[in-house]
C-alpha cells in the first residue's frame, strides 16, 4: 500500500522543496517554531484571496510542511496559502500554541499584501488539532478585543473561519 502512495508523495515532497511558488520558513515571530510556508498562485494578476492554514497533528507532532499538498492545488486555482507552523507538545502548551497562531495571523493580516495577498479576504482553516487552536485563538483574541486590546491584528479581519475535522 505504501508503494502505491510513494509516487504522490514524492511529487509533493519535489514540488515543496523546488517549486519557485513555495516561501518556505518565512519567520512570524520570535520562537524557534515561528515559521510559516506560503504557496504562491502562479501567473495571476492583482491581489489574491488568501487562505492562513493551521495544520493538525495530535497537538504533538504538527507540521507546517503537511498543508503543501493544500497549498499547492488552493495556489494552482488563484489562492494564496499560508500554512502556520507552531510549538507542539511538550516543548509548548496549549497556551503556547494559541500564542503562536495568534502572531501567524497577525503576521498575515499585516504582511500578506506584499506577497500579493488580499488583505481584505482571509479565511482561516484548521484541520484536526488546528482546528482545534484556530478556534482558542479566534474566542482568545475575541475576549481581548472587549477589554483594553493592543494586539496587531483583530477577528474582524477574517472573513471566515473553517473548522475540518477538529474539536
Amino acid at each position: 500500500y505504501a508503494l502505491l502512495l510513494m509516487p504522490g508523495f514524492i511529487q509533493v515532497l519535489y514540488y515543496y522543496f523546488f517549486s519557485s511558488q513555495v516561501h518556505r520558513s518565512v519567520v512570524y515571530g520570535e520562537q524557534p517554531r515561528n515559521r510559516l510556508d506560503l504557496y504562491i498562485p502562479a501567473g495571476t494578476t492583482g491581489l489574491k484571496p488568501v487562505v492562513a492554514f493551521v495544520t493538525g497533528g495530535a497537538w504533538i507532532i504538527g507540521y507546517k510542511g503537511w498543508g503543501a499538498l493544500l497549498g499547492r492545488r488552493l495556489a494552482e486555482r488563484g489562492i494564496l496559502v499560508a500554512c502556520i507552523d507552531y510549538r507542539n507538545f511538550p516543548q509548548g502548551t496549549i497556551g503556547d500554541m494559541v500564542e503562536d497562531v495568534s502572531r501567524g495571523i497577525s503576521f498575515v493580516c499585516n504582511n500578506i499584501a506584499s506577497y500579493g495577498g488580499d488583505p481584505e479576504r482571509i479565511y482561516l482553516v484548521g484541520q484536526s488539532a488546528g482546528a482545534h487552536i484556530a478556534a482558542c485563538t479566534l474566542v482568545n483574541q475575541a475576549i481581548s478585543e472587549c477589554g483594553e486590546d493592543t494586539s496587531t491584528w483583530s477577528v474582524v479581519q477574517l472573513k471566515a473561519y473553517f473548522g475540518i475535522s477538529g474539536g
